[in-house]
């Protein structure tokens, strides 16, 4: 790694050879700086002039912060250099200024290290992280042709001995892949007429040229009586300086010519279509929009028309009953032939399954199946369908009806035809179908998964903000609920239960995770609760409960609590905590504290370490409980979120509902990166 060093500090020459990362930097150019003590860049690499664009004699002695880190990130990188100075290693993603103003995301490692005094400096390394990605996509695209495909592919180094090999070319030799490895094609396949391939691949090394669709023709211990032929392609192998790495080899048993060359376009083709259907089909979680998406692929270039039926069963199996049972639901459809009957064919219609017809046998036996004429009667028996059989019987040439089928559960159907004056369905073309099908029904399933859950969430979601909370004795109540994203519903949750005697209990929780587990685990939470407080118990006594109620959920349940029970006569609050943030009080005249009793064990943990606070509170004051959700983000800790909390809450005087919703505004600046429940409380005279 080249660098360019401030005068302070002159390094000794290295060694020939010693810390050049050819390779490495080809793949992955890695920038190097080095700050002082006091922030001043003392070296600067050459790919960091290549990646920033700052030359070294242009850094060297300048701040690095003003230079590189955007305005945005002044504080978080005071806060590393702090860090780094005391002796941390810190590692993560951030931007760095390009000499042009723009932005470079950057993976960083930033480690200790002397400046040029002995005094405690910092070494920055950085790659650019698109380049991480791209490289991290490049081997997982070449490990996945590797692994998946059919054709026989190997790569050989530059003195043509074999460095990998995937089975399907192992299998077409008779040879274990580990047999290959360190071999040239002379040692492993000899009766290949293998001394000519050498001669091919030689040449693909020396000139930089493809050679595609070399014949060989011998016998392999794969089937060592027989003859086979293949059909075999090199290519050069190169890095991205393309400096040649050696040979790329891929073949194909063409052993019928004839019938072999045939196989060979279809299999292509049949590749092509594929990976465009694996583009095309699934682009979104949008159920109805994936089955517009199979059909918009399969018309026109695999068939004249197609539409997707989805069971109604499978489509709300909340709803399902015995009317339900067997129907199915178009849920895309595209029917081009002017002469179809699209008034008995539009999206949204739902159809009866007919028993004993073809249709039967494809959702119950799970597999797909043609329609021939004579299948039609027993399909179409309906005297108002006559248009939709007679259309069948005298316009379409062949059928197919293909099972949607994803996690062993039948979803409905996919329905392909061809009209009589094109070329009708073969064996490639129905493999071809089944397997858009196949892959089209995991894209559905997905859609159709998260379309419940989502549901499911939004359900939870309206469940808790619209949660009206109780009139009671000697107190005014507001509280909100905001979920981190309208589909992903946490743990978080508020309760207020009237006790005997005028008391008032309120509860605040957070259970760890989020999704609609987490979510139930709250209800069962806020259950308890309100059972336990029909009790009167107390409030380290009720977190005990608690934390018995999450231990028999399981070992991985965890939750945080805060529960706390208001005396109208006295004015007093008894608070117990269970590894919950803690509660503000803000009295009249803008004094704002955060109590600091004893914070607890959260729930689950069987500690039972749960202390009681006493709390005072004059009329008109404040009792402020909330989720960590509410203080805690990536662009700032607990304490800086507390003190945002506290001058949020400085003004007690306005109505309850407009400071919750200043103090909301004020903190979150926007959505919220978790789920945030408070629960305000102000005494009342």
């Amino acid at each position: 790694m080249h660098t360019h060093q401030s005068p302070g500090r002159v390094p000794q020459p290295p060694r020939a050879a010693v810390g050049y990362a050819g390779v490495l930097n080809d793949l992955l150019p890695i920038a190097l700086w080095r700050e002082d003590a006091g922030g001043r860049i003392v070296e600067w690499s050459l790919a960091a002039q290549d990646l920033l664009g700052h030359r070294p004699e242009d850094v060297i002695g300048r701040l690095a912060t003003p230079l590189l880190v955007p305005d945005t990130n002044r504080e978080l990188a005071d806060r590393l250099t702090r860090q780094v100075q005391a002796g941390e290693t810190v590692v993560g993603t951030l931007p760095v200024r390009h000499r042009d103003g723009h932005q470079v995301v950057m993976e960083m490692w930033i480690v200790p290290a002397a400046d040029p005094e002995g005094r405690p400096g910092a070494m920055l390394i950085a790659v650019e992280t698109s380049e991480v990605l791209r490289m991290r996509d490049s081997l997982a695209a070449l490990e996945s042709l590797f692994t998946q495909s059919p054709i026989g592919l190997a790569t050989l180094g530059p003195d043509l001995r074999f460095l990998r090999v995937n089975d399907a070319l192992a299998r077409m030799n008779g040879v274990p892949p580990a047999d290959h490895l360190g071999r040239r094609l002379t040692e492993v396949v000899p009766g290949v007429n293998a001394g000519a391939l050498e001669a091919l691949m030689r040449q693909v090394l020396d000139t930089g040229t493809a050679v595609v669709d070399a014949r060989r023709v011998g016998r392999t211990p794969a089937d060592p009586d027989h003859d086979h032929i293949w059909s075999c392609s090199y290519a050069p192998l190169l890095d991205h300086g393309g400096r040649p790495l050696g040979v790329i080899a891929s073949l194909i048993d063409v052993t019928d010519s004839q019938r072999a060359h045939v196989e060979v376009e279809r299999a292509r083709h049949r590749f092509t279509l594929l990976a465009e259907a694996g583009a095309r089909i699934g682009t979104t979680l949008d159920l109805r929009q994936t089955a517009e998406e199979v059909v918009s692929f399969l018309v026109p270039r695999l068939a004249d028309s197609a539409d997707v039926q989805l069971l109604e069963s499978v489509l709300d199996p909340d709803e399902s009953t015995a009317a339900t049972r067997g129907v199915l639901r178009r849920l895309a459809a595209a029917f081009p032939d002017p002469a179809a009957p699209t008034a008995l064919l539009g999206v949204g219609r739902t159809f009866r399954i007919p028993l004993g017809s073809v249709y039967e046998a494809v959702i119950t036996e799970a597999r797909a199946m043609d329609l021939r004429v004579s299948d039609i009667p027993a399909l179409i028996r309906d005297p108002r369908m006559e248009a939709l059989r007679s259309y069948l019987a005298t316009r379409i040439g062949s059928a197919r009806l293909v099972p949607l089928v994803a996690r062993g559960t039948v979803l409905g159907t996919v329905s392909v035809t061809r009209l009589r004056g094109r070329e009708p369905f073969d064996e490639e073309d129905r493999i071809l179908i089944d397997e858009v099908a196949a892959r089209a029904a995991l894209n559905i399933d997905n859609a159709r998964l998260y379309t419940t859950q989502r549901q499911a969430a939004l359900t939870l979601q309206r469940s808790l903000t619209n949660n009206a909370l109780p009139d009671v004795t000697g107190l005014e109540l507001t509280g909100r609920y905001l979920p981190a994203s309208e589909h992903d519903v946490g743990g978080d949750w508020f309760d207020v239960v009237a006790l005997p005697g005028g008391r008032t209990g309120l509860v605040i929780g957070d259970v760890m995770g989020h999704g609609i587990h987490a979510a139930a685990v709250m209800g069962q939470l806020r259950t308890a609760v309100r059972t336990l407080a029909r009790h009167d118990i107390a409030p380290a006594r009720m977190l005990r409960s608690l934390d018995a109620v999450v231990a028999d959920l399981g070992e991985d349940e965890m939750a945080t609590c805060v529960y706390a029970v208001y005396d109208p006569l006295t004015r007093s609050w008894t608070i117990a905590r269970a590894g919950h943030p803690p509660p503000a009080v803000a009295v009249p005249g803008g004094a704002v504290t955060f109590l600091d009793g004893q914070p607890g064990t959260p729930l689950g943990t069987g500690a039972h370490e749960f202390g009681t606070q006493e709390v005072a509170v004059p009329a008109g004051g404040l009792l402020v409980l909330y989720t960590d959700g509410l203080i805690e983000a990536r662009d700032r800790d607990l304490e800086q979120g507390m003190d945002q909390l506290a001058a949020a809450l400085h003004d007690t005087d306005r109505p309850l509902e407009e400071l919750c919703d200043d103090v909301l505004a004020r903190l979150l600046d926007g959505r919220a990166q978790d789920d945030v429940a408070m629960l305000l409380a102000r005494t009342t005279g």
